[in-house]
């Protein structure tokens, strides 16, 4: 059974950072792509960041030259490093097995201002 389980949401002050981790397991990580999205209530989910087992990353562009994917292949976790974090970046992440349907239960994100 594959298993997500993010960590290290929580409160931020605009302008401060926050480091989200996911923990897979029940798959071969090393060959999954990844993906971070994120949900605001009454909105779809949408795309954050993505990186391929090789290292790879696309990026939203609200994401761009502020947020950071990587993953740690020897702990089978993904990383989303947030930077200059805004009160519209306010909504639940969601951590994902790129291109199949595995989702971890999300985690909360709030940016005040």
């Amino acid at each position: 059974q594959v298993q997500l389980v993010e960590s290290g949401g929580g409160t931020a002050q605009a302008g401060g950072s926050l480091r989200l981790s996911c923990v897979v397991s029940g798959t071969d990580f090393s060959r999954e792509s990844m993906g971070w999205y994120r949900q605001v209530p009454g909105n779809e989910r949408e795309m954050v960041a993505q990186i391929t087992l090789n290292g790879g990353t696309a990026y939203a562009d609200f994401a761009k030259g502020r947020f950071s994917i990587s993953r740690d292949n020897a702990k089978s976790t993904v990383f989303l490093q947030m930077t200059q974090l805004k009160p519209e970046d306010t909504a639940v992440y969601y951590c994902k097995v790129a291109f199949e349907d595995y989702w971890g239960q999300g985690i909360q994100v709030t940016v005040s201002s």
